[in-house]
């Protein structure tokens, strides 16, 4: 096997880079796609924390696999070493992410790995943390360890975006989530939008909001259609936090998202505690943000959520909002659910944008997926930065 030192950004300084599928076997292969596969199982509970899985090799047999399920508890080293016990002893260690080195919620990973007497760690990526950022990889190596790193990577980041852009860019991975018709219309020009798509999709939504940190609206799709904002799904185990921009704090204290189970976070310019007093009775939280245009500082709230360790933020808005963030560059993912339906010209449109004057001027997405969800489909676009 090469040595590659620290070619790659996403080793730790002496680590050995195996991003090239020459270097490694395919029983490494395997190993790590069963590591990937354990940590989607904690893709609806996991959050603030990574989606981690673990798999642990020896003589050819997998004696212990793990996956972190919730913060607070074992990470997914942690629960492989438990199930393997002393076959932990000189064993390959396959682990989504490079295991964790300092005291949070729970103590190190590197120790247990360490006291374990495991002979090589293969992690599919850096942890993005700056607490970490190679320094768990470095330590297990300086104690002899073989360490190999970016296995399967791509695979592994795709997994936590936005736990890894939290940590590189202090603000959470934003998702816009809309419905439109096949020419391109989200309601009537009544309003009137329920229902475009049909069962298939919306139980999809449900999935992504459950994988979710939060779920954001404005206050014009509040006032126009109280919405419940939570996940009804039955295998519910966690209610992402529920936001609202409202500008002018209109929010009626009757509004049906502040009488259910789970928190509910208020961003306003509005900074009166009497304004303030009859919707933190009804159990909102309030944070006054700066008032900028036509709107609230988008780059304070997203910083805000990111303080709270939210990951990924799903929004779901009207035409406006979603202009908003566009234009902000906020946007990280546009997935669409498209019905084939068609609503006419009259009828609302995806996003509210100045007029363009000039070709070049145009916002270019990449389309990174399209399936089928029932009668409808679900497109998936990231923007061309």
């Amino acid at each position: 096997m090469t040595e590659f030192g620290d070619k790659s950004r996403n080793c730790a300084p002496g680590s050995r880079y195996t991003a090239d599928r020459g270097l490694m076997s395919s029983v490494d292969y395997r190993c790590m796609a069963r590591a990937l596969t354990l940590a989607r199982r904690g893709l609806y509970s996991a959050d603030p924390n990574p989606r981690v899985g673990c798999v642990l090799l020896q003589n050819g047999d997998i004696v212990g696999e793990g996956w972190h399920e919730r913060a607070g508890e074992a990470h997914a080293e942690v629960i492989a070493l438990a199930a393997a016990g002393q076959r932990a002893q000189g064993a390959t260690v396959y682990v989504t992410l490079e295991p964790c080195c300092h005291y949070g919620r729970t103590p190190p990973c590197t120790e247990a790995l360490l006291q374990a007497g495991v002979a090589r760690v293969v992690a599919a990526m850096r942890d993005p943390n700056p607490q970490v950022a190679g320094q768990g990889l470095a330590i297990l190596r300086e104690a002899g360890v073989v360490v190999d790193c970016g296995l399967l990577e791509a695979e592994a980041r795709a997994l936590n975006p936005g736990f890894i852009q939290r940590m590189t860019a202090s603000r959470p991975w934003l998702r816009i989530k809309l419905a439109m018709s096949l020419d391109g219309r989200t309601a009537l020009a009544s309003g009137e939008s329920q229902w475009l798509t049909g069962d298939a999709a919306r139980r999809d939504v449900q999935r992504l909001r459950a994988r979710s940190s939060a779920i954001l609206t404005g206050i014009g799709t509040v006032l126009a259609d109280d919405p419940a904002l939570n996940v009804r799904l039955p295998e519910t185990i966690r209610q992402p936090l529920r936001v609202i921009l409202d500008s002018r704090l209109r929010t009626p204290p009757t509004a049906r998202t502040l009488h259910l189970p789970g928190s509910v976070l208020i961003f306003t310019a509005v900074a009166d505690p009497d304004r303030q007093a009859p919707l933190r009775a009804a159990g909102a939280d309030i944070t006054v943000v700066p008032h900028i245009g036509q709107g609230l500082d988008l780059a304070a709230i997203m910083a805000e959520l990111a303080r709270r360790e939210c990951n990924e933020v799903q929004v779901e808005c009207g035409p406006t909002l979603a202009g908003a963030l566009l234009q902000a560059g906020l946007m990280d993912e546009l997935v669409i659910y498209m019905a084939p339906l068609l609503l006419g010209d009259q009828a609302r449109g995806l996003f509210q944008l100045p007029e363009l004057t000039r070709m070049e001027e145009r916002r270019e997405l990449k389309l990174v997926e399209t399936r089928a969800v029932g009668k409808d489909w679900r497109l998936r676009f990231r923007p061309v930065r």
